[in-house]
Formats: structure tokens, C-alpha cells, sequence
């Protein structure tokens, strides 16, 4: 599976001020103190724990900023399941260079693997069904493009990008606005014809009201299964629907038999646990 990245630009200039707050104006003083300029050397990056790849590029593209003389040579992919012991990347070149990019590459490489890594689980635990896993706004400030890329490296599917490319009406702008009615009405109102157009409802009730005025997709905010199959009896095909709220590789099966379309899960973005990886030297060259 091809697995598309953010723009090249917009990586660099994470990777640019990743390296900054960690060399700042002084550099590695405990590299430049303790390893000759000259001493050359061999690493590998290595799987501690079993998961989901995602970040290969991005931990390249570190080490390529930091000296593009070093041989690098990836040994998995985005998106592959690996196992412990297993190698990801080969390094080979100057030994400070190397020790300079390290954590840097490991803390995009980890992070993203993570993600994918707990992705997988859940996309794993829907699989009977005909549910996907999707994502959300939840994401940390300025990785979001990388985030979302990770999502789909361990098999989901994003939901909006930002609050720029799709309408969703949420509990806060019905009630700042009136009601669901009136939400959606001042919605269809102000779009251009063809923007999707989702609300989040938390009763039936408010289902009911959403499905009589028209909407592309609701957002079933923290159901339990009985409710959610209910809601999605009640739709009948009218509408995308999907379920949110504390939702985990345990859970999930039994939501996704209510018949929903997606399970969206913020914490697969700004709670899933780094994947364990390592980076060792193999040998002085």
C-alpha cells in the first residue's frame, strides 16, 4: 500500500526547528567532546517492540539534513508490521553526525510508529465488521499533517483535516446557535451547495431532528451499543453515521456491530504510546 506524505517543505522546516531546540547555538557539546570529527561508524535503528512502521521518510530526511554524506539504507517501510530485533534503517558515515540526529529521528520515527501502531489494533478489532477506524482534530499542534499520515499507515481513514474542509456541527455551535434545527438550517445557509455537512448528536431525539431537516453525516457521540443500533435503524441509509466517544481496541468490536460506518478515536493522535525503538552502533570503521 502506497502511503502518501505531507509536503517535502513542510517536513524540512519540522525537522529544521526539531534540530534547532536540540542543538540550539552551542551544537552537541558532548559529542563534539567526546568523539573525534573524523571517527567514522556504523548503526542501526532496531525495533524493541512489535508493531506498525510509519516515519521511515521522516527519520531519512533527518539524517539527511544533518550530513547528506551518511549512507542510509531502510530496511522496512511505512506501514509494515515488524517484529522485535528487527532492523528499519542502516546508518554509515561520520559517527558524530550520526549521534546528532539520533533522537531527533527517533522521537518523529517512534512517535509516528506509535501511532500506527495502536491504529492497527483497532482497525484489527473492526475487522469482522464493515466499520472503518478514522481519526480527529485531536492531534498535536503542528504535526497534525504527520499524524493523520500515520493513521492511515495503520489502515484508517482520516476524518476533516481542519475546521476548513467540512462542516460539523457539535454540541457548543448548537447551543450557541439555538438548537440542532437551527444549527443546521444556518449551515445550509452560509456553504457553498456540496460542502458536507455533519452534526453531533447526544440523543435520539436530536437524531430524529437532524434526519428530518437533512444532513450528510451525524456523529453519535458517546452511545452504547443498544443506542447506536437504534440510531443506526433510525437512519436507514440517509446519512454517514458514526460513533465517538471512549472508544478502545476492546470496545470497538461491539460498537462497530451496531452497524456504524466509522468509529472516530482521538486518542490514536494524542495519547497512542511511542513504539520502542533504538538506535545502536555496530562497529568503529
Amino acid at each position: 500500500m502506497m502511503h502518501v506524505l505531507p509536503d517535502r517543505a513542510g517536513i524540512d522546516d519540522l525537522i529544521h526547528r526539531a534540530l534547532d531546540e536540540d542543538l540550539d547555538a552551542a551544537g552537541d557539546i558532548t559529542t563534539a567532546a567526546t568523539v573525534p570529527p573524523d571517527r567514522r561508524a556504523s548503526a542501526v535503528i532496531v525495533v524493541r517492540k512489535p508493531g506498525v512502521v510509519a516515519g521511515i521518510p521522516i527519520a531519512l530526511r533527518v539524517f539527511q539534513l544533518v550530513d547528506p554524506n551518511l549512507r542510509l539504507v531502510e530496511r522496512s517501510s511505512d506501514g509494515a508490521k515488524v517484529a522485535p530485533g528487527e532492523v528499519m534503517l542502516e546508518l554509515e558515515g561520520s559517527a558524530a553526525s550520526i549521534l546528532i540526529g539520533e533522537r531527533v529521528a527517533l522521537n518523529f520515527l517512534g512517535h509516528l510508529s506509535g501511532i500506527a501502531t495502536a491504529t492497527a489494533a483497532l482497525v484489527a478489532a473492526v475487522a469482522h465488521t464493515r466499520a472503518r477506524i478514522c481519526c480527529t482534530r485531536k492531534t498535536t499542534p503542528g504535526l497534525r499533517a504527520l499524524e493523520k499520515y500515520a493513521v492511515r499507515c495503520g489502515g484508517a481513514v482520516n476524518h476533516r483535516m481542519g475546521l476548513f474542509d467540512a462542516i460539523l456541527i457539535k454540541d457548543n455551535h448548537i447551543a450557541a446557535s439555538g438548537g440542532v434545527s437551527a444549527a443546521i438550517q444556518a449551515a445550509r445557509a452560509a456553504v457553498a451547495k456540496g460542502t458536507k455537512l455533519e452534526v453531533e448528536v447526544d440523543t435520539l431525539a436530536q437524531l430524529d431532528e437532524a434526519l428530518e431537516i437533512g444532513v450528510d453525516q451525524v456523529l453519535l457521540d458517546n452511545m452504547n451499543p443498544a443506542q447506536l443500533k437504534e440510531a443506526v435503524a433510525r437512519v436507514r441509509g440517509r446519512a454517514i453515521t458514526e460513533a465517538s466517544g471512549s472508544i478502545t481496541a476492546e470496545t470497538a468490536g461491539p460498537i462497530a456491530e451496531s452497524g456504524v460506518d466509522l468509529l472516530s478515536v482521538g486518542w490514536i493522535t494524542h495519547s497512542a504510546p511511542c513504539l520502542d525503538l533504538g538506535l545502536d552502533f555496530k562497529s568503529g570503521l
